[in-house]
């Protein structure tokens, strides 16, 4: 509890340093719901039917009903109302009247909100790293840095995908909501710096994940407006799709008469508290598919009574499937980032450059501006969730009395603190792994989460690695030239920083001690986890779940690594993939799709 509080306390002071950036935004005329099939959650009722389903099971019956309107939940539903009736349930709001969510210049704050109502819902894994998980149509795509870029052809491979299939999935998502960035003078240096540093060779701008240095898409466009896979939802059909927001399910309901428990449908709740209950058509081939998140979807199958017998029994959940493998398997990329202080403040800029090294670490960029009046200072990275962990207090030391201390220390300050741009180094495929566990049975809480950051001495390596080759880039000449800081500058900034508690750059480049301990201490997240329901071990190769009927998952959770650099292109296209692929497994030729 102490630890929460620590998080809400921060994130209190993330809000307050973002007033001037929320209020320089305007006024905004977007419409909640700009889709006719979409509603809030309390319109539903035991009369609720789509058009399909009055004459093939009886009201409120689906042949599709998918928890979770998030980055595969959104292209999933879509692509299936094509041929059949869906019901789509999103326990967050809508993405599309929320100028956190809209706008690239409020990034941060959609991460910072810790309403009940916000657009993301911040975790605290045991590690002690604050992490968030999203809580909003459009799922992650609404809440991120909004780079993208496709998986590579082994990780294709790997995982079984029909190539062909994978190469059209792909392009229907870039169609309706992916851009090409206009390259910010931060995001330039460090392109050519990576370069200089032998991160070769140069591929240009790409959504192929290509070993060397390239500019990725982005789903924001010109005008700095994120287009979210909520958007994706305009090709479904009208007339077959449903969609309900703030729509909580609260667990599966199941068959068990038979020789393997069946999915019949699922009860939810509403906005006001009211529970409902939706059903899927009788018919042996209609679903209901999780699609809520590597978070998410073990925890709804462990309240629904799937998951390690003993652990279920702990909490007097009726076990429906005994299956340990539920929850195991978690994994997050971690990351370290340094500050690079410039003598003028720099241009907004998400993630828009990247090294791809064959040792599996990546190199990101990522810059902010700042803003000032006669109380506070405003930085992007420095305030943001996605930097605000650069402590020097390791993660599991981080109690409300020391985010105090720490927040009281960055009062302290020099001016160029807010000026300047970000080294990120994450870890691809880590072999650190750990698991989720149920704390309750409040689907409205988070479930126990351990990733075991570093805990393999391989993760661990190749992260001092990434902190020597950042080190590099910081003072290469593209990087000097840009920031235009003299030596006097930013040793004024390391030594304000010591007093300040904050590691902005490792004080002993050459001491690998001295790294290790600078990668543990300031460990922070790039929301990039996965794991907890694997194929083999908790659904099939075909996604279905083990032991049950009618019961699919299609999400991240079940992926043994993070695909791409950025893993949201490749969730989005699962969706699309798996819609397609069902349709056709279901109709043939005449899926028409």
């Amino acid at each position: 509890m102490a630890l929460v509080g620590a998080v809400k306390l921060f994130f209190c002071l993330v809000l307050w340093l973002s007033c001037i950036l929320s209020c320089s935004q305007g006024k905004q005329n977007f419409s909640e719901f700009p889709y006719p099939f979409m509603k809030r959650a309390s319109s539903f009722s035991s009369s609720s039917s789509s058009s399909s389903t009055s004459s093939s099971g009886g009201n409120n019956a689906y042949d599709y009903i998918i928890v979770g309107g998030g980055t595969a939940g959104c292209p999933l539903a879509a692509t299936l109302s094509q041929n059949f009736s869906v019901l789509l349930l999103e326990r967050g709001g809508a993405p599309f009247s929320n100028a956190n969510v809209s706008f690239l210049g409020n990034f941060h704050i959609a991460l910072a909100d810790t309403s009940p109502t916000s657009a993301s819902q911040a975790f605290v894994s045991t590690d002690g790293v604050i992490n968030a998980r999203a809580r909003v149509l459009g799922g992650g795509t609404s809440i991120n840095a909004g780079f993208y870029t496709r998986a590579s052809s082994s990780f294709i491979n790997k995982v079984g995908w029909d190539a062909k299939l994978v190469n059209e999935s792909y392009p229907w998502v870039e169609k309706q909501i992916v851009h090409r960035p206009k390259l910010a003078p931060w995001q330039r240096a460090v392109r050519d710096s990576l370069l200089d540093v032998g991160v070769s060779p140069f591929n240009g701008f790409t959504y192929d994940h290509v070993y060397g240095t390239k500019i990725g898409g982005t789903i924001f466009d010109r005008f700095g407006r994120r287009h979210t896979a909520a958007e994706l939802l305009a090709s479904g059909n009208p007339q077959k799709l449903s969609v309900l927001v703030h729509a909580t399910v609260q667990k599966i309901v199941f068959d068990t008469s038979g020789k393997q428990p069946k999915a019949v449908g699922v009860i939810f709740k509403d906005e006001k508290g009211e529970q409902h209950q939706a059903l899927l058509v009788n018919r042996p081939r209609s679903e209901i598919i999780l699609s809520s998140g590597a978070i998410g979807t073990p925890q709804m199958l462990m309240l629904s009574g799937i998951g390690p017998k003993a652990e279920l029994q702990k909490l007097n959940i009726s076990v429906v499937l005994d299956n340990e493998f539920v929850g195991k398997g978690m994994a997050d990329n971690p990351m370290n980032a340094i500050f690079v202080p410039t003598k003028s403040p720099v241009q907004q800029s998400l993630i828009q450059t990247v090294g791809i090294t064959k040792k599996g670490v990546y190199i990101e960029a990522s810059s902010g501006f700042g803003q000032s009046s006669d109380s506070i200072h405003c930085h992007h990275g420095i305030v943001s969730a996605e930097i605000g962990q650069l402590s020097t207090i390791p993660p599991k030391q981080r109690t409300p009395e020391a985010i105090q201390a720490y927040i009281k220390g960055k009062r302290d300050l020099p001016h160029e603190a807010f000026k300047g741009g970000f080294i990120l180094e994450k870890i691809a495929t880590p072999f650190s792994i750990g698991e989720l566990r149920l704390i309750n049975t409040n689907v409205d809480d988070n479930p126990s989460v351990t990733f075991n950051y570093f805990k393999h001495p391989y993760d661990l390596e190749r992260c001092v690695e990434g902190i020597r080759m950042a080190m590099t880039i910081v003072q290469s000449e593209h990087v000097t030239n840009y920031t235009q800081l003299g030596k006097e500058s930013v040793e004024k900034i390391l030594n304000v920083s010591v007093s300040a508690n904050v590691n902005f750059i490792p004080r002993h480049p050459n001491d690998t001690t001295s790294l290790e301990q600078f990668c543990k201490d300031t460990v922070i997240t790039i929301w990039h986890y996965h794991g907890g329901c694997h194929v083999g071990k908790v659904v099939s190769p075909e996604h279905n779940v083990l032991g049950v009927q009618r019961l699919r998952i299609v999400d991240g959770s079940t992926f043994n690594e993070s695909p791409g650099t950025n893993p949201q292109a490749t969730v989005m296209m699962m969706g699309r993939y798996m819609g397609v692929k069902i349709l056709r497994d279901r109709l043939g030729r005449n899926a028409g799709i």
